[in-house]
């Protein structure tokens, strides 16, 4: 998701404040690599679109691989585009919380029958038996014929009906941008079934979690529209549209048949209109990069995707780089129309904006390629772990490329936390993404906690440490679905550091982080702690002779230290409440944490 929109609530959140439930077990691991297991899905579909009547038939068959131990007796899919109707339950979510998503409000509910979205089922079989089926607002519930059996592949049989809503939210028809069809979340996908069970939760208002699989796509379409998205074109030469690799094989049909397979990914997107430029930029040892966006928009902003293009390629250099290589021979920039949103070898991105905007909302939504793409949490209970990893890379990755401090981003988010803690409205990060109070509670724990949540790790193991963690994450979890365990036992391997403590009080509570100076007499100081959330200590002394030397006090339940230069000195146990020590000479003033990267909301006890 774009984090323009998220600038945009917040400044609603600085000039107002407002005075959960869990569903899943968000902390638990998923054992060793040795048990591990993901079910799998391969896709074949056929579809026909009418771009006037923006009606679709679809004929999917999806062959189903039960790597679970477990005896499966149903099945779910998601029929997402059912939540663009009138009286669904994103309807009446954004009509009955408090702060609504402008871009949703009541719209939804002004909905006309040709402007609706739906995806109808016509018929399903397993194995070429009917079955019985009953659709449950987004959700599909399955009785099967026969239950699936461990390591049993069966293979489902659908055809279905389905109208392109109105553009809402991420999908849709004839959006603001003028951009005919954007279609995400747009046919019915089987649900994920993992160590946690089935997820069927219903599309309200937040992000999604996907089986991985194969895709085989064909989309037949107006001749006159281009089509850019998921996976890789099978027939540029009948195609053409800026595809063509060679002579074009004339047609007189109305309707050319776009052909794309997407190995080894979780979802299919894709975004078609009659006036999509498209320009493509080569990679070193990378991708080749796709930009569509209409050639209609003002020449200024047809100036500002040029420019884009060599920024896109130092951006997939830098995550590539700094994160892992990036697998995929393709990656697809395209004018959306609407915020920004993630999605198998591309975005679908506002287009219309000054150039700044352009590159962040950029930035953003191809460093969701590594988390959530790559590294597919579960963005319903684990979406701190997308978004935030996500906006701490994409301003990593700005302030590289335009040489500009990364402190004064990472400042501004810290901000947003201690108002946060102050507004009294915040949650833990494990509360389900559709069970906050507020949206603006939402998007602060995903983005801003979830950014300082790994900012902090590098305060808390080292900057280096932090790199090989993430690197290691990558190596070890892509292509899979972690969880927050998952990736803090990475931490504790690369740093040899327990880090539990870290992950819980973070994620799982509202404690918070206040330490501060209680005392300077001489030579002796002691330090207090007054907030719930235990952390090792970086400190600054400056004696009376005007000389300055770094202390760290390691924390007890850490069992070790971060690798520094500063002197260390004896644990601090979390339950004393005050810490004493001596120094060599006269003490003028001390500093708790002078990085400024530990979440204390309370910094002017830090300094005395």
């Amino acid at each position: 998701m774009n984090r323009i929109f998220i600038y945009v609530l917040l400044v609603s959140l600085f000039i107002s404040c407002s005075s959960s439930k869990n569903v899943k077990a968000t902390g638990t691991s998923q054992t060793s690599k040795s048990t591990y297991w993901q079910q799998h899905v391969d896709y074949t579909m056929d579809i026909d679109m009418d771009v006037n009547t923006y009606q679709y038939k679809g004929k999917q068959t999806l062959v189903y691989t039960n790597n679970s131990p477990d005896v499966l007796n149903k099945v779910f899919y998601h029929l997402y585009f059912n939540a663009f109707q009138p009286g669904s339950e994103m309807d009446v979510r954004s009509r009955t919380i408090e702060d609504p998503d402008p871009r949703v409000g009541n719209r939804i509910s002004q909905l006309k029958p040709d402007e609706i979205g739906y995806i109808n089922v016509i018929s399903l079989k397993q194995n070429d038996t009917n079955l019985n089926y009953e659709t449950v607002g987004t959700v599909l519930e399955v009785a099967l014929a026969k239950p699936i059996q461990p390591g049993e592949k069966v293979t489902f049989q659908m055809d279905f009906d389905a109208q392109v809503p109105l553009q809402i939210r991420r999908s849709g028809r004839n959006n603001k941008e003028g951009v005919a069809l954007s279609m995400a979340q747009w046919y019915p996908k089987l649900a994920e079934y993992d160590f946690e069970g089935w997820h069927t939760d219903p599309y309200i208002g937040r992000e999604f979690h996907g089986v991985w699989g194969d895709f085989d796509v064909k989309i037949s379409i107006d001749k006159n529209y281009t089509l850019g998205g998921t996976g890789y074109l099978q027939n540029p030469n009948r195609i053409g549209h800026g595809y063509e690799t060679g002579a074009i094989t004339p047609t007189t049909q109305d309707k050319l048949t776009w052909h794309f397979v997407a190995p080894n990914v979780h979802d299919f997107t894709w975004a078609a209109d009659p006036e999509y430029n498209h320009d493509t930029l080569q990679v070193p040892n990378g991708p080749l990069l796709h930009f569509l966006y209409k050639r209609t928009m003002p020449q200024e902003k047809l100036d500002n995707w040029k420019k884009l293009q060599p920024y896109a390629q130092k951006l997939m250099e830098f995550y590539s780089q700094n994160i892992g290589q990036y697998p995929y021979k393709q990656y697809s920039i395209i004018q959306g129309g609407d915020g920004g949103m993630e999605y198998g070898m591309c975005t679908l991105i506002v287009g219309e904006g000054e150039f700044d905007g352009l590159f962040g909302v950029t930035a953003h939504e191809m460093a969701h390629s590594w988390f959530q793409f790559l590294l597919a949490t579960n963005e319903l209970t684990n979406y701190w772990m997308d978004e935030g990893f996500t906006e701490y890379f994409g301003e990593l990755a700005e302030s590289k490329i335009f040489n500009k401090p990364f402190s004064k981003p990472t400042r501004r988010v810290y901000d947003v936390y201690n108002y946060y803690v102050e507004s009294g409205t915040e949650q833990p990060q494990t509360t389900h993404a559709d069970r906050f109070n507020f949206n603006r509670s939402s998007a602060i724990s995903a983005y801003y906690k979830g950014y300082i949540f790994l900012n902090q790790l590098g305060y808390v193991i080292g900057n280096n440490n932090l790199k090989k963690t993430i690197k290691s994450y990558f190596n070890e979890w892509a292509f899979k679905h972690p969880t927050p365990t998952d990736f803090i036992r990475i931490a504790e391997k690369v740093s040899n550091l327990e880090l539990d403590w870290y992950l819980n009080d973070w994620t799982r509570t509202i404690n918070t982080i206040d330490y501060g100076v209680k005392s300077i007499e001489g030579d002796s100081i002691t330090l207090e702690r007054i907030g719930l959330m235990p952390m090792p200590i970086d400190l600054s002394i400056t004696y009376t002779d005007n000389t300055t030397e770094n202390f760290y006090i390691p924390l007890q339940m850490m069992r070790g230290e971060k690798p520094t230069s500063a002197t260390v000195i004896k644990d601090w146990a979390w339950s004393y409440p005050t810490y004493s020590f001596k120094v060599s000479k006269p003490v003028k003033s001390v500093e708790i944490d002078p990085s400024s990267r530990m979440a204390d909301i309370n910094r002017v006890n830090n300094v005395k």
